[in-house]
């Protein structure tokens, strides 16, 4: 564990009971969120690449025109 992880739980340790419920579950929950995301993009990345080489095989062609974000 490093320090600064250490000095957190140490100062954790210090609050009242139901505080610490709260962020450990705060915590907990946010480590759970990366790991979907980092699922989900590790699963994706294939279908990613293949979008962005058609995506530029139809800019080289002359088949895709510029975005203008004034006529959104």
């Amino acid at each position: 564990m490093t320090r600064a992880l250490d000095a957190a739980i140490a100062k954790l340790a210090t609050l009242p009971a139901d505080e610490q419920d709260r962020i450990a579950q705060w915590l907990l929950d946010e480590l759970r969120d990366d790991e979907h995301w980092a699922r989900q993009f590790a699963t994706s990345q294939d279908a990613l690449s293949k979008l962005a080489t058609e995506a530029r095989a139809e800019r080289s062609a002359g088949r895709a025109t510029e975005l203008d974000p004034g006529r959104l």
